[in-house]
């Protein structure tokens, strides 16, 4: 291991046309690294013609890098993860192939880590130039994961990070299916860092970053570091046990008077309405807990490197 090297990791998945800019502003980093950058990129099953791109201007550059391509699209925590399995170096980070975070964070975290007083240096949003909706819905998502699964976590959440080899290869070591790279971050422990940061507007392309694609972060953040979900339902089992009592009692006080023209219509049709949406719900939550453990037994691996390559730069 070359005690020198910073392996900067890069999923890429519809990046086409923020790359010259990307590849433009890693040169920078690697005078300002003094020729220490490593820039490990992984195309995760991207369907434009970043693979194209990266494979024509890489050779070119001066600073050393990998290209890995998945087999598909496994989503970005399996790309940063093949990414960190393949660098070299004893300091690594992860930034995102959009600029939205500014490069010049990455030198301030290699220089945090070269101090050794950290082993994990984590960026917040302390602000963000995107349109309002956007912003918006960033920190209602970030509220929720920290009033709901993890209290340690910024208020502006964690999108970019970088750390020691120690600690990359004890995420790696934590082979979990339905995961978030995140949640795991903050599980793990160590010694840990924030810095904030300013996060630039996209200036091309459009976030993959859906709706969709958010449900399933935070539901997967949920059922793989919090029991939340099975508390409330214990909760709305309590609540709906001392309901139905004073249902049941509502109903006879009624039924005795004679307000009730129909013996055990009303009383009949609302218990079971009642207790039947519960119980779907609590068999949802049950079979979310009962899949995830299933996919965890099958031991997949978390992606599948179709082609991996070196360039080991142009600089002497």
């Amino acid at each position: 291991m070359d005690l020198n090297i910073y392996s900067v990791v890069i999923p890429v998945y519809k990046n086409e046309e923020s790359l010259p800019e990307l590849l433009e502003a890693l040169r920078k980093l690697d005078l300002d690294l003094q020729g220490a950058l490593e820039a490990v990129f992984v195309v995760d099953g991207s369907p434009d013609r970043s693979l194209e791109v990266l494979k024509r201007e890489l050779p070119r550059e001066p600073f050393s890098s990998r290209l890995l391509v998945l087999s598909r699209n496994f989503g970005s925590f399996a790309a940063i993860r093949a990414g960190l399995a393949e660098g070299s170096g004893p300091l690594f980070a992860v930034m995102a192939a959009d600029l939205q975070e500014p490069p010049e964070l990455l030198l301030r975290f290699h220089q945090i880590l070269r101090e050794g007083a950290t082993d994990v240096v984590v960026g917040t949003r302390e602000s963000r130039e995107d349109p309002w909706p956007a912003r918006t819905a960033s920190r209602l998502f970030w509220w929720l994961y920290r009033t709901f699964i993890d209290s340690e976590m910024p208020p502006g959440g964690v999108d970019v990070f970088a750390c020691t080899a120690q600690f990359k290869d004890c995420i790696l070591s934590l082979n979990e299916a339905n995961s978030t790279l995140v949640g795991l971050i903050f599980w793990v422990g160590f010694r840990r860092m924030v810095v904030g940061y300013r996060r630039r507007a996209r200036s091309r392309g459009r976030s993959a970053w859906t709706l969709g694609r958010r449900m399933k972060y935070f539901f997967d953040s949920v059922f793989a570091f919090s029991d939340l979900p099975v508390r409330i339902l214990m909760a709305a089992g309590l609540l709906s046990f001392l309901v139905s009592v004073v249902f049941a009692l509502v109903v006879a006080v009624d039924r005795w008077v004679g307000a009730i023209p129909v013996p055990g219509y009303a009383a009949t049709v609302v218990t079971i309405l009642f207790f039947a949406g519960l119980n779907a719900l609590g068999l949802g939550l049950i079979g979310s807990y009962v899949w995830r453990t299933f996919e965890n037994t099958k031991q997949r691996p978390a992606s599948l490197v179709l082609e991996s390559t070196r360039f080991g730069g142009q600089r002497a």
